[in-house]
């Protein structure tokens, strides 16, 4: 009798729900803002924020997720179409089969998995963008180093954004 709703009231969807997609496209949209730099080191915050709630909450979005919001992040960075689509689906796609073969996982254990996938990501976006062409290496290195280092404080937000206001 748990599941028993009474007539004339709705079941509030749980904030998770709506929440982690709406940061997740929040983040995306970071790349707006107008920041002037001569070596490209802005962290894919959409990635980040995607990462964060993976690791944080695996229950918050479904499955197929990645797509719509890789979808979104490809029309506002710029990359070509499909990129992030692509890359982010088999980050996720590796990051759960990595986390059915562990018993436990740790902050560590995150933050290496987080670092993994976001330099697979960039790394592949490097390829699809610019096949061979331009040789930004060291650019590439110091995004991902970047990116790996704001994890954490990435995931912090997205568990304060997660906090139960019940709880006191």
């Amino acid at each position: 009798m748990a599941d028993f709703i009474p007539l004339g009231r709705t079941e509030k969807m749980p904030r998770s729900l709506w929440l982690a997609p709406l940061s997740v496209v929040l983040g995306s949209l970071v790349t707006l803002l107008p920041v002037i730099v001569t070596v490209p080191v802005l962290p894919p915050f959409g990635l980040l924020m995607l990462l964060s709630w993976r690791l944080l909450r695996g229950d918050s979005m479904k499955v197929w997720m990645p797509v719509p919001l890789g979808f979104v992040d490809d029309m506002f960075s710029g990359q070509p179409l499909g990129s992030a689509m692509l890359l982010w689906s088999a980050a996720m796609l590796m990051i759960d089969v990595l986390d059915t073969r562990l018993v436990w996982r740790d902050f560590w254990q995150d933050w290496l998995l987080a670092s993994g996938a976001i330099g697979f990501v960039l790394i592949g976006g490097r390829l699809v963008a610019t096949p061979f062409g331009a040789h930004v290496d060291t650019a590439l290195l110091l995004q991902i180093i970047v990116s790996a280092a704001l994890f954490p404080v990435v995931a912090r937000f997205c568990a304060w954004l997660d906090r139960d206001k019940k709880r006191t």
